[in-house]
């Protein structure tokens, strides 16, 4: 798949949070194109534009290595090392970095992306760095497989998909949500919800609180009371608060009238 800007955003921030929890100096990352290639596009730390906008080929270098074996490579000296090919050696020396890992972004088996860490001194990097740099090579999967989800449901509603798998994805989308740091990548999740409920009548709409819909979206999707709390983290009786809050709202006596209003009112597809 092509990566696009948004994917991009990801790789920066991930980059800041490499560089923020394992100390290293300077992070760089690239996006997969076509053609098994990589151009490195964010740069953070660095002190030269050597790096910027350099291909590198799958199997070439330590990243085309990193995305052939889809495993973390690390070399203690770049230059010196015999377990890569140097074609990359002259941009490197530029920027002189020493020490580097690289870790791929895997989505569904694929590569998609790699985020390197480095150093300019030799030394050992490995432990808690590396532990450190999967970490936020993971938050960027996590965040492109929702995003990529949140586009195809908002893209085909329920003509594919049939409504009730629509109802069910909603709902876990809403679940999911409040789980994820990235306030931007949060917002953009719960707008992918709201198009999955535009064809609603918007006269009829009620105000509901967040964590309202987010129940009611377990419940019209068949989930108890218990599984629903299983879904959003709280407790049982934190959910029959929030349920019966909203069916107060929607005037409604039943689980199943509430579901209704809600729907009718806008809040659930």
């Amino acid at each position: 798949m092509t990566a696009d800007a948004s994917d991009a955003v990801e790789i920066r921030n991930a980059l800041l949070r490499l560089r923020r929890t394992t100390g290293l100096p300077v992070a760089f990352g690239a996006l997969m194109e076509a053609g098994r290639q990589m151009r490195i596009s964010e740069l953070s730390g660095t002190a030269t534009h050597a790096l910027r906008s350099l291909v590198v080929t799958s199997g070439n270098g330590l990243g085309g290595k990193t995305v052939v074996l889809a495993r973390p490579c690390v070399v203690t000296d770049y230059s010196a090392s015999r377990q890569i090919s140097h074609e990359y050696d002259a941009p490197v020396a530029v920027e002189g970095l020493r020490s580097v890992l690289a870790v791929p972004v895997v989505v569904r088996h694929a590569v998609r992306g790699v985020l390197y860490g480095a150093l300019r001194t030799a030394q050992p990097l490995g432990g808690r760095m590396l532990d450190e740099a999967v970490e936020a090579a993971r938050d960027v999967e996590r965040a492109l497989v929702l995003r990529e989800e949140a586009r195809t449901l908002a893209a085909g509603g329920g003509a594919g998909a049939g409504r009730e798998q629509v109802r069910e994805a909603h709902a876990a989308l809403r679940a999911l949500a409040p789980k994820i740091a990235d306030p931007g990548l949060r917002a953009e999740l719960l707008d992918a919800c709201a198009l999955l409920t535009a064809d609603a009548t918007p006269s009829e709409r009620v105000r509901l609180a967040p964590r309202e819909v987010d129940v009611l979206a377990c419940v019209a999707a068949g989930a108890t009371n218990a599984v629903a709390a299983e879904r959003l983290g709280v407790a049982p009786e934190t959910v029959k608060g929030y349920l019966r809050s909203a069916m107060r709202k929607l005037r409604a006596g039943t689980r199943g009238e509430a579901v209704a209003a809600a729907r009718r009112a806008g809040w659930l597809p």
